[in-house]
């Protein structure tokens, strides 16, 4: 009984917080991915002129070599090492019995030549699972340590004051990601709302991410208006971001008093305003996204809202989000799930947009960051200086 609760308890500890589904995404959804990131690079149009077995061992070998690049030079020699002790290990092992008689009672093991192969070669290979599991364990540690640095520079997710409630949400993709909000009360009855999208995702966005952050907060307090914010950061943007890189931003001031909102979108997704008596809304104005043209010049937009209205500021991950049939999340989804919530406090609609947008991607994994700011003018009058 001791020996059965001891493997009972080692069971039960080596398998906690295994889902149902996580043995059938390891074999579905992840082993798929993986193929995918090791395979983007071979060109399917070169393989078809290929014979079907050709065609099979080609697509192999360069599945082989892509995934054994990946490796560092010595860790790639190991796992060569560990495959052929394994093949001559295997050859050896067939060509022997493991276990043959002495002519009497007792029975005689004989370890074969191969054993010792095999041996090796599992070694070898174990080896290497714990090298590249350290070597994550150790990148997890510091990216889950850029997390926590990058969602403390984002402001808390829930802003109210008399006339206007405001939530802010994001969930990267990856550990990290490139998408970001800001809800900046400006202390004249005044809050600034912003989103904005870096190009890519993952670290290098994260980074472009925090610089922009950063250089947008110093410009907010000059006091600039929206348009000559947005041209003087694209400046810095374009100066200080690699030319691959650009970034969307929709940048707005809105005043509590009137409902005003003047704004300047920089090539980012039209945020949606619902109004609560007539139609939908789309705020584009502004001009292309920062990053790309030093010289950009940007036009300001406005819109003023009415009590009830809602302004939904996102990023295009929400939209662009695909299931499983490769169908997107689509702006009609996003407007009828707002739609449907809107009654709801803010948080509770930006609750159920992310909800929503994981029911229509199911076990499909996300392939960018869900950003959403939701803002909502109340009934209440604003006070002067809030």
């Amino acid at each position: 009984m001791r020996r059965g609760a001891r493997l009972a308890a080692f069971f039960e500890n080596y398998t906690r917080d295994l889902k149902a589904d996580d043995l059938q995404r390891l074999f579905t959804r992840d082993a798929r991915e993986a193929y995918q990131f090791f395979a983007r690079h071979i060109d399917e149009k070169a393989l078809e002129g290929l014979p079907r077995h050709r065609r099979v061992i080609e697509r192999l070998r360069l599945f082989f070599t892509a995934f054994t690049m990946k490796l560092s030079p010595a860790r790639r020699i190991v796992y060569a090492a560990a495959l052929m002790f394994a093949a001559f290990g295997m050859f050896q092992l067939m060509r022997f019995p493991l276990i043959i008689g002495d002519g009497g009672s007792r029975i005689v093991t004989v370890m074969p030549d191969g054993v010792g192969m095999v041996l090796i070669a599992f070694v070898l290979l174990n080896l290497l699972v714990l090298l590249e599991v350290a070597d994550r364990l150790s990148l997890k540690n510091d990216l889950e340590i850029a997390r926590e640095i990058q969602q403390a520079m984002l402001p808390p997710g829930v802003f109210s004051a008399p006339g206007v409630e405001t939530v802010g949400m994001s969930r990267p993709a990856n550990t990290v990601g490139g998408d970001f909000y800001e809800i900046f009360p400006l202390g004249d009855n005044r809050v600034i709302v912003a989103v904005g999208d870096v190009a890519g995702k993952g670290s290098p966005a994260a980074l472009l991410m925090a610089l922009l952050l950063a250089m947008m907060r110093t410009l907010i307090d000059e006091r600039l208006e929206p348009a000559s914010l947005v041209e003087r950061l694209n400046v810095q943007v374009t100066r200080q971001a690699p030319g691959t890189r650009f970034i969307t931003l929709f940048y707005g001031v809105y005043d509590l008093g009137t409902g005003e909102l003047t704004y300047v979108n920089a090539g980012h997704m039209p945020p949606l305003l619902l109004r609560a008596a007539a139609p939908t809304d789309h705020l584009a104005e502004g001009g292309m996204a920062l990053g790309m043209f030093e010289g950009s010049t940007y036009r300001t937009g406005h819109a003023c809202l009415q009590p009830g209205d809602l302004l939904a500021v996102y990023s295009d991950g929400i939209t662009e989000a695909e299931n499983a049939a490769g169908r997107p999340f689509d702006e009609d989804g996003l407007e009828g799930t707002l739609s449907e919530a809107r009654r709801e406090s803010v948080s509770a609609i930006g609750a159920a947009v992310v909800a929503a947008v994981e029911r229509h991607t199911g076990d499909v994994r996300l392939a960018d960051d869900l950003t959403i700011l939701l803002l909502r003018r109340s009934t209440v009058a604003a006070p002067a200086g809030v």
